[in-house]
């Protein structure tokens, strides 16, 4: 039996699970982790209790499962930044999240450049990315050491390579997308061309071993958490979709083999590159989801996140809610609109608050699905969910009715280890096919739309002049 360790290093915890060939978890183990949120848009973590946490919940889940592991996979934020000391390892700065918005100012001051680094890219210049952030560092915090993406830091720490994978570069507004090779021409233009450069990998290679779980075994299976979910819930055909609910909601599609540019505000980056071939996906990004429930819960609206279904009234009743509490991002890409709540009276209550907020984000994410929908050319037929946020039914539910498709829910709450567990065993077995380290799965449970859709569409056409009077004049950073 071939087991693996995958770790899914988040925002909000660390996640370590060990799951065999066919797909079943025979450990887990969990660290959570607090982001801190500071004035001016700073989102901060600390580096060492982010390390302290892959360690942490990797030999809580090697020593539960009792059984030897033969590689050890991670999945990673995508777009979290640090400074740190190539020499010995040691953190330079603060983990700048990517919901960090501080280098907005650089992005607005360049923003002449936006065609060009969307042409090259597939992106957006915005701060969400992690070139901003990394100029962000050099110009506001320091200059000695190297500035990466947190995956590269961790993995030097676990093994001592200098690598990030390609799904992680495409998330940097510096690498060439069609190339899938660093550009010095945006090198260039963020100042960061005399920067080192970590080596480009592919998700399913083996870049070295690590003895911090146990015995000595092969570092494999490095992919962002998205694209990580998007192959666990095998979206392996052009047009398949997913989104995943945790402290932001990010829908990606599959594109398949050609690096088609959105023309509706969705972004386009690399799926994985796997067996030697790159696939590429569409996505869009809801910067707040769990995060704004975090945020309701520290108010008073909720008690608790479970509790979500229990208070939210059957109907809004009117109440409009815009949870741009970190900015909006496709389409409007708009790093300083602000949250509201609209369409309040006297009669309205708690429940109508936190059922408005939950529609707000199911409403974000139905923008979406029809944008990928303009892209492909055709709509989707229907929409694969994971995510901690998953569990409430009235989301879940509202996104039914909202995007007006099956929702369908993906059985496991693990779907991006699950999915870096594929990349390593891709890794360790030559002969096996992608399809055939990807487990099959039927969905726990479908949510059908129930609204009609001139109901979807009015409730949509009034959330979006909503989410409009929020946004800066200019409509974009």
């Amino acid at each position: 039996m071939t087991c693996v360790l995958a770790v899914d290093q988040g925002t909000s915890g660390t996640k370590a699970i060990v799951v065999d060939e066919t797909g079943a978890i025979l450990a887990l183990a969990e660290v959570a982790l607090e982001p801190r949120y500071l004035a001016g848009g700073g989102v901060e973590q600390d580096p060492e209790a982010l390390y302290d946490s892959v360690v942490l919940a990797g030999r809580r889940a090697v020593a539960e499962a009792g059984v030897p592991v033969a590689a050890v996979a991670l999945a990673n934020q995508g777009e979290t930044v640090l400074a740190w000391d190539r020499a010995t390892g040691r953190p330079l700065s603060a983990a700048v999240v990517w919901q960090d918005r501080r280098a907005e100012a650089w992005c607005r001051a360049h923003r002449e450049h936006g065609p060009r680094v969307g042409e090259l890219t597939g992106l957006v210049l915005d701060p969400y990315f992690s070139a901003p952030k990394l100029r962000w560092l050099r110009d506001h915090v320091t200059t000695d050491g190297v500035v990466t993406t947190t995956d590269t830091w961790l993995v030097h720490r676990l093994c001592g390579a200098f690598v990030t994978d390609l799904s992680t570069a495409s998330r940097s507004l510096v690498l060439d997308l069609d190339d899938t090779t660093w550009s010095g021409e945006l090198l260039s233009l963020f100042g960061l061309d005399a920067e080192p450069l970590p080596e480009l990998v592919a998700c399913d290679e083996v870049v070295g071993t690590t003895r911090a779980f146990g015995g000595e075994v092969p570092v494999a299976g490095l992919v962002v958490d998205q694209q990580a979910a998007l192959l666990a819930e095998r979206c392996l055909e052009p047009g398949t979709a997913k989104c995943t609910f945790g402290t932001g909601a990010f829908l990606l599609a599959q594109l398949g083999e050609e690096a088609v540019r959105s023309s509706a505000g969705l972004t386009t980056s690399v799926a994985w590159r796997l067996r030697g071939r790159t696939s590429y996906c569409a996505d869009g990004q809801v910067y707040t989801a769990a995060s704004a429930v975090r945020w309701a819960v520290e108010l008073g609206l909720v008690s608790s996140p479970d509790e979500l279904d229990t208070v939210a009234a059957g109907s809004s009743d009117g109440v409009l809610c815009v949870p741009a509490l970190a900015g909006l991002a496709a389409p409007w890409w708009d790093a300083s609109a602000t949250a509201s709540f609209t369409g309040m009276t006297l009669s309205s209550g708690r429940g109508h608050l936190v059922r408005a907020l939950l529609e707000g984000v199911a409403a974000q994410v139905a923008t979406l699905t029809s944008l990928v929908a303009d892209d492909l050319g055709r709509p989707l037929s229907r929409l694969r969910v994971d995510g901690g946020l998953t569990r409430s039914r009235t989301l879940m539910q509202a996104q039914a009715d909202l995007a007006q498709l099956p929702v369908e829910l993906y059985p496991s709450a693990h779907a991006t280890p699950l999915g870096a567990a594929a990349c390593a065993r891709l890794a360790l077995e030559p002969g096996l096919s992608i399809e055939d380290a990807v487990p099959t799965w039927r969905a726990a449970e479908v949510f059908e739309p129930v609204w009609s859709a001139d109901r979807a569409d009015d409730h949509l056409s009034r959330w979006r002049a909503a989410a409009l009077v929020g946004t800066t004049p200019d409509g974009s950073s």
